[in-house]
């Protein structure tokens, strides 16, 4: 008995090794973001579970707020021991990592899944450095937009969608007569300089935006924009509600979900939020691009491969890389995360009515860029203080406030 008692102990133990070195066999990696609200969430787990069909192991390390993700994945860096995938913005942020040569090319995944053929040519461009491909893009967002909620409306007798800001302000006045918030309102520093951004674009146009950010321009016109977008953004302040300092984007949301307030400013990433509570576009809530608005202020995320010194995370990457560009992943993570898909050629009739504005204003070329892919992270965070400091000091001085704008990039 002790004999037959030792060779199913041995049994036991070979199977149990043969099984731990299948899993190490596994491409695994880790993925460290900032997507933990409902509907981030929800996307992500659309590429964690297509990952996983195809042999991956996801570990998940997900930090709430993106500065907070930010900060994290430095330190990362910096003590060598970097996750094996970062969500992150296309821009001069990954730059930085790319030409310190902190990152891994992805240029044989790309050339095997023709991505220079699905892939907006503005795009592929921001994505590709000396030649090789380095990020993955999981969809684009528009953030110039104003969500509202159609009960909150109702209430106020709001019947039609402002079409200038003194209509936007009037129908404020009016849900705030009605007893609700007028602007749920989130206190965050990158929040205030979105709804900046998308005030600035209506005031300048698209040449003029571009100018601004892109050309540094500082002629008569980029001035009295910047003043105009001043005067605005100041005038909102008399409308938000005294909870708002400090509040989360999909706190805000969630306001205008249980008709508590009437409008919002916020990329179409809060779509997602509205989808998980069960809402639907042009029924519970309503999307436009804010008013006088000719464009769409865009932001396009990605999933970035840091270099750690290992085969099997290498592999991993490759398996991921390819997973974040299916077609079906492209258009499933969009519909839970609110955005629009990256590659050109995917179905796009499951969109919802939000999302297909954005896609036309896209396929438009009526759009301009986040600060985030033009400006260096240091300016970005000077124009966050910026706006900050003008939102929070209560200021009406804009002609100062210009000259302190046009400052970041001196």
């Amino acid at each position: 008995m002790k004999n037959m008692m030792k060779l199913l102990l041995a049994g036991a133990a070979i199977v149990g090794l043969s099984a731990s070195a299948h899993a190490e066999d596994k491409p695994t990696i880790e993925i460290m973001s900032s997507w933990t609200s409902g509907g981030e969430a929800a996307a992500l787990n659309v590429i964690k579970t297509e990952f996983e069909k195809r042999g991956g192991v996801w570990k998940d390390s997900s930090i709430a707020g993106f500065g907070a993700a930010d900060a994290a994945f430095q330190n990362r860096i910096v003590a060598g021991d970097a996750p094996g995938a970062k969500q992150g913005v296309i821009g001069l942020a990954a730059a930085d990592f790319i030409n310190q040569g902190l990152f891994n090319p992805i240029d044989d995944v790309a050339a095997a899944g023709k991505w220079a053929d699905a892939l907006p040519k503005s795009i592929h461009d921001l994505i590709t450095y000396d030649g090789k491909v380095y990020l993955s893009p999981t969809g684009a967002h528009g953030e110039s937009w104003l969500f509202y909620s159609k009960e909150a409306f109702e209430k106020a007798g709001i019947s039609q969608e402002p079409k200038t800001w003194d209509e936007l302000f009037a129908d404020l006045d009016k849900l705030k007569a009605a007893g609700m918030v007028p602007v749920a309102w989130g206190g965050q520093p990158w929040q205030q300089t979105k709804v900046f951004n998308m005030i600035l674009l209506s005031q300048v146009g698209i040449d003029g935006f571009l100018k601004i950010y892109v050309d540094k321009d500082k002629s008569q016109a980029s001035v009295e924009g910047v003043k105009k977008t001043l005067e605005i953004l100041g005038k909102l302040r008399g409308y938000v509600d005294p909870g708002a300092a400090g509040r989360n984007w999909n706190d805000a949301t969630a306001m205008l979900i249980t008709a508590k307030a009437g409008v919002q400013f916020m990329g179409d990433w809060a779509k997602g939020e509205f989808t998980v509570a069960g809402k639907e576009p042009g029924k519970d809530y309503g999307c436009m691009i804010v008013p006088e608005s000719k464009g769409m202020v865009y932001i396009a995320d990605a999933l970035w491969f840091p270099k750690t010194g290992k085969a099997e995370t290498d592999k991993a990457q490759k398996l991921l890389a390819e997973v974040v560009m299916d077609p079906t992943v492209q258009v499933e993570f969009a519909l839970k995360k609110g955005s629009v898909p990256m590659r050109s050629d995917v179905d796009k009739s499951k969109l919802d009515a939000c999302a297909q504005k954005g896609v036309e204003l896209m396929a438009a070329g009526a759009i301009v860029p986040d600060q985030a892919i033009v400006l260096t992270p240091q300016q970005v965070g000077a124009l966050d203080d910026f706006v900050d400091e003008y939102w929070s000091g209560g200021s009406n001085d804009t002609a100062s406030a210009t000259e302190n704008f046009f400052a970041i990039f001196e």
